[in-house]
């Protein structure tokens, strides 16, 4: 049997294995891996007939359903490239994206195109458009993009079969766009490489198998929310979709379908464990696993009391090098709050800022290296250059004899580690608090307000004083049935 190097080989290993196992649910709807494989490669074929070049991109602006999967997978397919967009984002956060990395091709709704006909003319590079559904009336389009046609997703899926654009690992498959400090968002480009060791190393720790059925709660545009994907198809497992408003659409979807493994932020958390949980998904609930921040103790303890049986996972991950480090569970009443060793296939260093390694319990940066590691941001070389650097000449993993470089995540985060190698979240250097000579970190802050169980939710920050540099402020909600005294 063979294994999976491109990104869309990873649904087509699995078709090959088990042509009839669900790979995907979306509502009351599902598709068997042979079907998804079938309509990637229409999709792929559709997408060259369009004239779509090898790397050139395609980008989704969808919420979560069949039509996103399939073009996610079939734009690498044919050789090119996906953006997946935030389908919360504003016409003029869309129409940057698509404009700074020079979308062809946008797939998306009738309803979505209406939001977006008074920005597009600002995308000169866009040259079609996929409408996933028939359009109720004909939608105007500015005449500022000349040639700019529109189709059907069933035409596209219904080209002539024809071979994709040859490529191989290292080639770009996807840029995911991040929110940047100054507003506009950055492109991190992710090769095949990265994304399949990435697929292979989450599903190896987390013990994925063809049993599994995960839950898509977190939007495909996010690392994590994408991860989801790639690590069932590379397990043969199965994926629900979940476009959620309330917390309890999370419940009652885990509970109807089964799910096994979750993976959410901790304010989504938080939120679900002021809900009673149906004993039925303690039953099937092998796993939940935390991205997007430290899952506050209190919030981690509550949800350990919903479901006793199932594994927590804590994880750090960085867009850039997509998964960094995971606790395991039988770590976690040791040191609950740890992130835990690096995943397989990559190594996390603590360096100080001559690049030297830290002594053991002395704070330095997480550096990233390995198979993991992007390739930078999209047409931002300086940014770029802020992230990834060369790893020195005698850094772990780096004899002095060898010539070519080798490009790290340097993640911008402050950690420490102990004696037995497991990494402690202090801070992201940026975010520190500086107040009378002191740096502290507001994730910390929160901590200690979390503990009190005298909030809900909670975030610290810091403002200018002019005697002490910087005060604490912090915004905060009141508990579930409690008031919030100020």
């Amino acid at each position: 049997m063979r294994e999976s190097i491109l990104l869309h080989e990873l649904i087509a290993c699995s078709a090959q294995r088990a042509p009839q196992d669900r790979a995907l649910t979306c509502g009351l709807a599902s598709m068997a891996y042979g079907e998804l494989q079938t309509a990637v490669v229409q999709c792929a074929a559709g997408l060259m007939a369009l004239g779509l070049g090898r790397g050139e991109r395609m980008a989704i602006y969808l919420e979560k359903r069949f039509e996103a999967v399939i073009a996610s997978f079939g734009a690498p397919a044919a050789g090119a490239v996906f953006v997946p967009l935030n389908p919360l984002l504003k016409p003029e956060q869309v129409a940057f994206i698509l404009q700074d990395c020079n979308v062809r091709v946008l797939v998306t709704s009738p309803e979505r195109l209406a939001l977006l006909t008074g920005v597009l003319g600002n995308c000169p590079d866009l040259r079609h458009i996929v409408l996933t559904d028939a359009a109720p009336q004909a939608l105007h389009i500015p005449q500022a993009i000349p040639d700019l046609a529109q189709s059907q997703w069933r035409d596209l899926l219904a080209a002539p079969p024809r071979a994709g654009h040859r490529v191989i690992d290292t080639d770009m498959a996807a840029i995911l766009y991040t929110s940047g400090s100054t507003g506009k968002p950055k492109g991190v480009v992710l090769s095949h490489r990265n994304m399949v060791a990435g697929a292979k190393s989450v599903a190896s720790y987390l013990n994925n198998t063809s049993a599994d059925t995960l839950l898509a709660a977190l939007p495909l545009s996010f690392d994590a929310g994408f991860s989801q994907l790639t690590t069932a198809f590379h397990a043969g497992a199965r994926v629900v979709l979940l476009n959620y408003l309330m917390p309890r659409d999370v419940l009652k979807t885990m509970e109807r379908e089964g799910v096994t493994g979750l993976t959410a932020v901790p304010p989504l958390y938080i939120q679900l464990t002021q809900s009673a949980w149906p004993a039925a998904i303690g039953e099937k609930l092998r796993y939940f696993a935390n991205t997007g921040g430290r899952m506050p103790r209190e919030t981690l303890d509550l949800l350990r009391q919903r479901v006793p049986q199932s594994q927590p996972f804590l994880m750090y991950g960085l867009t850039e090098a997509f998964r960094s480090t995971y606790l395991p569970p039988n770590e976690v009443d040791r040191r609950p709050d740890s992130i835990g060793k690096a995943i397989p296939n990559a190594e996390i260093l603590v360096l100080r800022e001559d690049g030297s390694p830290c002594a053991p319990e002395e704070p330095g940066e997480l550096v990233h290296r390995g198979a993991l590691v992007g390739m930078g941001y999209w047409n931002d070389a300086e940014k770029t250059a802020e992230r990834y650097k060369l790893l020195a000449p005698g850094a772990p993993g780096r004899q002095l004899g060898l010539q070519l470089p080798e490009y790290a995540v340097f993640s911008g985060d402050t950690v420490r580690m102990d004696a037995e190698g497991f990494l402690y979240f202090i801070g992201r250097r940026d975010e520190m608090i500086k107040s009378s000579g002191y740096r502290v970190s507001p994730t910390e802050v929160e901590e200690v307000l979390y503990a009190t169980k005298l909030v809900g939710e909670c975030v610290a920050f810091g403002v200018e004083h002019p005697a002490w540099g910087q005060a604490i402020q912090v915004i905060a909600t009141a508990p579930v049935d409690g008031t919030l005294d100020t």
